[in-house]
């Protein structure tokens, strides 16, 4: 990997190698920063659904987005999206290249979605683990990602995937073509590329290691002196708050849950306590539990179809201009679990109360309140569909400039994403309190409604006889609601919003030699940028929150309650580099960047860097760079779209200690600066002539961030208000005595400091070098990063990601210690083998946890003590068979896949109170273990 292909047939491309972390464009050029190279043979061996599923397995890259990852995502735009994060420093610090150029983003975050890109025509990825702001702009932090397309294909070649899980689900299958031509004396080139991708949706209910209710809690028994664990890790934990068909939890009746007709029974609460709510240990929490395993979906449904279209011809033997048209078009299905309801007023006259248990209706005499886990209703769900539009026209040149040869390109790129998000199976909260009012008519209250006595119908249409109301039983187990009770509660149409994202790039650079110096040519590479980014919305006003006269708003749906986002900036920028051969085995190298933000002015950042070869076996090199991310549209516009959530109030709260539900309100910032980042790294490739075919790189790194762009948790916001941190109150909006709404922002408020070190290590020989009488060839590679810190500061107190394998601190930062990559592939014509250990190491759920049992210290906000901080790491087996053939003139190939090949579950993981604590969520991390088990992949092509 240590610049150089990691796959066995990786032959160096023809034509000129573009190295990502440089912009000096010639042969034998080596780079100061490290890269590593995937080549096409690597890809091809390991035949993946889409090409980022291969390349998040890179150790050096951790905390990406996945449809995995994002499938559970009902309202936020990125379900489905593939996206990649360098160093578990987050998706929007890695930049994303094809051929060294942006590429729209398919969310407001700027996320770009790596299925966008024609998989079957890249040649190559490189990827940079260094800051490269200063060579190619706002983003690189963490480094730059850089898929090389073939350009020059030739002939036509088709291909088809398929694969299928060892249970028999997550079905997809792929089928693409490529075909490429040359005419008019070879001067014009056209490349044409399709695809196609299905792909089955799964459920965590589908995957028995979901079923263990293994989660993490408050301890009930918790106090700041008893010594006892203020948070317990394992299973037989439930939920106190809520049953399937429903249980009392106010007035005399409270602790009563419902059965089927006439049946109740006494809920035993097991051990609980305020500061455990919502949650209890042991009772019947299985009572609890049941039927909330969920429908969230582990793998969405989902299709995609990709085209792209290449026409490039040669005006004359120097220049060459070209256009690019790619469209990609994706939709896909997610499913949640329903959201429990607590709070549900029940009156005393309830139709379906009265009905179905009249025994307990006998005796209440005052309204009630219910928590249910509304298993009966369908579960909600998102249906995603983007369309991403991707023009570039450009023209690449050479010229002579003091005696030498110079290259130079222009082009002009417009990018444009239309997203529409759609809900499924979401209520109008307006019409479920009207609907779960229901009564039975009699001659009292018939009034001059027409209703039939005898009859259930709406309270409202009483007096009211034309609302349409139909109403729903939210009481007991009764095979789930009325058809027309759900058709009027979900309404005519469901909540949707309509996005478009633009982007637009004009771009000029030249480089080549200057002069000569004692170690060899002098060179440079300058250019220029301009870029624009918008952001245009639509909502309906039927679907968006009510806004209030106090600024905050109210929502008329259970999910969504989106508001329209708008906004654009631009950015103007100009940038140098240049290579300083000082002497031979010396190389010195410096970029410098100038770049104007429209909201935010001007900023700098700068590379520095050089290499030193005192002998052909090895070779240290080291860089220092300043680095900027700017924020995305979602960071600075955001209107405010609003969901409900649940935070836990302590005792000292104006509602006391427990579980409320609220809604959050999300909002962007125009006012935010770029975040600024000072990286180095320093390391050494050995290619010792002693042992030929073998290369061998460490490379170590420190990355600090200032005026870091950041926002804290709902959660956050109130620990941190009520532990003394009275301007965190500000974002705490209570109405009429009940917890109202929480405000998110974001800020330049926050610091990260993260190191850690890479080792990579490839070995290729042909076996015949061994011994005659051996055949074929050999290679393995071996990667492994050690994240040693990753320490963010919110403002508060720093907490350290690095290490984290799951919790409540587990998502976009995190990353274990120790993150490894091992391949090797045997290649005896026409068969190669491949087999694969990939994995990572144990770690904890939190680097401010204190494991204890007893005799524990008062936890604090920032040292928490918890019975259990360890988690397993793991490691998985791939393996693959390729087979290469030919029929006349037509080159075929086969090839085989299993990954995952011992079918490995995934580690039990307790999500913390203040995270995705719910039983709908897996219990373990998606991000790390593989949620879907052992899966069989078949792989054919043939070119002709």
């Amino acid at each position: 990997m240590p610049g150089d292909d990691l796959g066995d047939e990786g032959a160096t491309p023809k034509g000129d190698i573009v190295v990502t972390g440089s912009r000096i464009v010639r042969d034998g050029y080596a780079a100061p920063t490290p890269v590593s190279v995937l080549g096409a043979a690597e890809i091809a061996a390991q035949a993946p659904a889409n090409i980022a599923d291969f390349v998040n397995t890179l150790p050096s890259i951790a905390g990406s987005g996945t449809s995995a990852t994002s499938s559970g995502s009902l309202s936020n735009g990125i379900a489905g999206i593939n996206s990649i994060s360098l160093r578990g420093l987050g998706v929007g610090r890695t930049l994303v290249l094809v051929d060294g150029q942006r590429s729209v983003a398919s969310s407001i975050g700027g996320v770009v979605d790596i299925n966008t890109i024609p998989q079957d025509l890249v040649e190559r990825v490189e990827v940079v683990t260094g800051g490269a702001s200063a060579q190619y702009g706002s983003d690189a932090v963490g480094g730059v990602v850089n898929f090389i397309l073939n350009k020059n294909f030739k002939g036509v070649e088709l291909k088809v995937d398929n694969g299928v899980s060892t249970y028999g689900d997550g079905m997809n299958y792929r089928f693409s073509g490529s075909a490429g031509f040359s005419a008019l004396d070879d001067r014009l080139h056209v490349l044409v590329n399709a695809e196609y991708f299905h792909q089955d949706g799964v459920d965590t209910i589908n995957r028995g290691w979901n079923n263990a209710d293994y989660f993490q809690i408050n301890n009930p028994a918790y106090t700041p002196t008893n010594g006892q664990p203020q948070r317990l890790v394992g299973s037989g934990f439930g939920v106190s708050t809520y049953t399937t068909g429903g249980l009392i939890t106010s007035g005399p009746l409270a602790g009563t849950y419902f059965l089927g007709n006439n049946q109740t029974a006494a809920l035993n609460f097991g051990t609980r306590s305020a500061v455990s709510s919502p949650w209890m240990i042991g009772g019947d929490y299985k009572v609890t539990m049941a039927g909330h395993r969920g429908t969230n979906s582990l793998l969405p449904t989902e299709e995609r179809i990709g085209v792209f279209n290449r026409v490039a011809y040669d005006l004359t033997n120097d220049i060459q201009i070209y256009g690019q048209f790619s469209w990609n078009r994706y939709e896909g299905q997610s499913f949640y679990q329903q959201t429990p309801s607590t709070g549900v007023t029940i009156q005393p006259d309830n139709a379906y109360l009265r009905t179905y248990y009249p025994t307990l209706a006998a005796q209440v005499t005052a309204p009630f309140t219910i928590g249910t886990s509304n298993n009966g209703f369908p579960a909600p769900g998102s249906d995603n569909r983007r369309e991403v539009y991707r023009y570039v026209a450009g023209v690449n040149g050479k010229f002579g400039l003091f005696g030498r040869t110079w290259k130079w390109n222009a082009y002009y790129q417009h990018g444009m994403t239309k997203a529409h998000e759609e809900l499924t199976n979401t209520w109008n909260v307006a019409r479920m309190a009207l609907a779960q009012d229901a009564v039975i008519v009699t001659s009292a209250n018939v009034g001059s409604s027409g209703l039939a006595l005898g009859s259930i119908a709406c309270r409202s249409t009483l007096t009211a006889p034309t609302n349409g109301c139909v109403p729903v039983n939210r009481l007991g187990i009764h095979g789930g609601p009325d058809p027309k009770a759900l058709a009027y509660i979900y309404g005519a149409g469901q909540p949707y919003r309509d996005e478009t994202i633009k982007e637009d790039v004009a771009a000029a650079s030249a480089s080549g030699e200057l002069f000569n110096l004692p170690g060899g040519p002098a060179a440079v590479a300058l250019g220029a940028e301009w870029r624009k980014e918008q952001i245009s919305g639509y909502v309906p006003t039927e679907y968006q929150p009510v806004r209030n006269a106090n600024g905050t708003t109210t929502n008329n749906w259970l999910y969504g309650n989106y508001l329209p986002n708008f906004g654009e900036y631009n950015v103007k920028e100009g940038f140098i580099e240049v290579d300083l051969p000082i002497v031979k085995g010396i190389n010195l190298n410096a970029a410098g960047r100038y770049t104007d933000y429209s909201t935010s002015g001007a900023v700098q950042t700068w590379k520095v860097g050089g290499t030193y070869t005192p002998l052909p076996d090895i070779k240290f090199r080291a860089t220092y760079s300043h680095d900027i991310r700017a924020p995305n549209l979602q960071e600075l516009f955001a209107s405010g779209t609003a969901r409900t959530n649940s935070v836990i109030m302590p005792a000292n709260s104006p509602l006391g200690a427990g579980a409320f539900q609220f809604v959050e309100s999300t909002i962007g910032n125009p006012n935010l600066k770029p975040e600024k980042a000072n990286t180095w790294t320093a390391g050494a490739v050995a290619t010792p002539r002693w042992l030929p075919g073998f290369t061998m790189s460490f490379d170590y790194y420190d990355i600090r961030i200032t005026d870091a762009i950041g926002s804290i948790t709902s959660q956050n916001t109130v620990d941190f208000c009520y532990s003394g941190s009275t301007a965190y109150c500000n974002n705490i909006v209570y109405n009429g005595g009940a917890l109202s709404q929480i405000v998110i922002q974001p800020f330049n408020f926050a610091s990260q400091h993260e190191t850690g070190f890479d080792i990579d290590a490839t070995y290729r020989t042909d076996l015949s070098a061994i011994s005659a009488d051996l055949p074929g060839s050999f290679s393995i590679s071996t990667a492994i990063t050690h994240y040693i810190k990753n320490v963010i500061n919110n403002g508060i107190f720093p907490i350290d990601y690095a290490g984290v394998n799951g919790g409540s601190l587990a998502g976009t930062y995190n990353a274990p210690h120790w993150v490894y990559r091992v391949s090797a592939f045997y290649k005896v014509d026409p068969v190669t083998i491949n087999l694969v250990a990939r994995g990572f190491g144990s770690g904890v759920y939190g680097n401010d946890y204190i494991q204890c049992t007893s005799g524990c210290p008062a936890s604090t906000n920032q040292y928490r003590t918890i019975n259990n901080n360890h988690i397993p790491g793991a490691t998985y087996f791939d393996a693959s068979i390729s087979f290469k053939f030919s029929a006349g003139s037509h080159d075929g190939s086969l090839t085989f896949v299993v990954n995952n090949m011992f079918n490995k579950d995934p580690v039990l993981v307790g999500n913390g109170p203040d995270g995705n604590n719910v039983p709908a969520y897996a219990q373990t991390s998606r991000q790390l273990y593989d949620v879907v088990g052992r899966v069989f992949r078949v792989s054919a092509g043939v070119k002709f």
